[in-house]
């Protein structure tokens, strides 16, 4: 059964940026190849870590959403595992309500609405002085 998926990984902060693109292009090609059908990629850079990992205290972080049969998650973690480039992975199963609320924030439709709801807090603020 077709599910889909959101895994991050955190590669070490020593890569060159040929290095980063080359192991994201391989994770992106093993998810191609076990008939996965990519979503969305969020490229979030350059972090600081919430503890030392390997006495490193940033990271690189990459996110990838895609559609996949749930025996491809066996594969990609083992090839994780593998990669001493990585420092840390998680795999998620969505639901269709992480769904609908990534496609939102994809779409732009949660800034409209956090907007509208800061407004209407400004109105309420704003008769409750008078």
């Amino acid at each position: 059964m077709v599910k889909q998926y959101e895994t991050v990984f955190i590669m070490t902060p020593v890569l060159s940026d040929e290095q980063i693109k080359e192991t994201v292009g391989k994770y992106q090609k093993l998810l191609k190849d076990g008939g996965a059908e990519i979503v969305d990629e969020n490229n979030w850079g350059m972090r600081k870590l919430a503890y030392p990992i390997q006495k490193k205290t940033s990271g690189y972080y990459y996110l990838i959403e895609f559609k996949a049969e749930g025996s491809l998650i066996a594969t990609l973690e083992t090839a994780y595992k593998r990669d001493e480039k990585l420092l840390r992975f998680l795999t998620v199963s969505l639901d269709k309500f992480a769904v609908a609320y990534n496609e939102k924030k994809r779409n732009g439709g949660l800034k409209s609405q956090q907007k509208a709801s800061e407004g209407k807090e400004k109105v309420e603020k704003a008769e409750e002085e008078k």
